[in-house]
């Protein structure tokens, strides 16, 4: 099965840095095959056979933090999750010069609907959906700082989610379909 792990928090701002070829070979003797890095904030492509996202995630945590000392949540999606969330996001949301849109991914304690209770939205500004796994946010560029989008750093949600544009995110889904076909 292929798979995305998402790390949360590293090449960021000049901490947690972490060397993408080191990771791809951590990777590799943590017991992962096909082992692809996509861009340097912790996009990492791979495949793995009978064991849980729980489990590899459990696995790549210790492995990041042996190799790098470094405590990094990692989140693991199958590619069929990732087709359910890429599949969720409108044709029409970019990340561009009139556009943000993001994916947030949720930690799998808060994977749940009733999350969005917790955002503060903005009507007539923010467009948010949920989908199992992630939570989908758009807004126009020219209302960014009016967003409730800004409320969430710094927030205990904030801490349970890594973020994506949505470029990247269907960039990372074409590479997943490229590897699992």
């Amino acid at each position: 099965m292929v798979y995305i792990a998402l790390l949360r928090g590293i090449n960021v701002g000049g901490k947690n840095k972490i060397d993408m070829k080191m990771l791809k070979q951590t990777f590799e003797k943590a017991g992962m095959y096909d082992v692809l890095t996509y861009i340097n904030t912790g996009n990492i492509i791979f495949s793995s056979s009978e064991l849980s996202k729980m489990e590899l995630s459990r696995i790549l945590e210790e492995a990041i933090h042996n190799d790098f000392g470094l405590q990094i949540k990692v989140v693991v999606r199958s590619v069929n999750d990732v087709r359910a969330i890429i599949n969720a996001i409108p044709d029409t949301w970019k990340n561009d010069k009139d556009m943000k849109s993001d994916v947030m991914f949720l930690w799998d304690e808060i994977d749940h609907e009733s999350v969005l209770k917790t955002l503060v939205i903005k009507p007539n500004i923010d467009t948010v959906k949920y989908v199992p796994g992630a939570i989908l946010w758009s807004v126009d560029k020219k209302n960014v700082t009016k967003s409730g989008m800004t409320k969430i750093i710094g927030s205990k949600l904030y801490k349970q989610v890594t973020v994506r544009n949505v470029n990247t995110a269907r960039k990372i889904y074409e590479l997943m379909q490229a590897q699992n076909s």
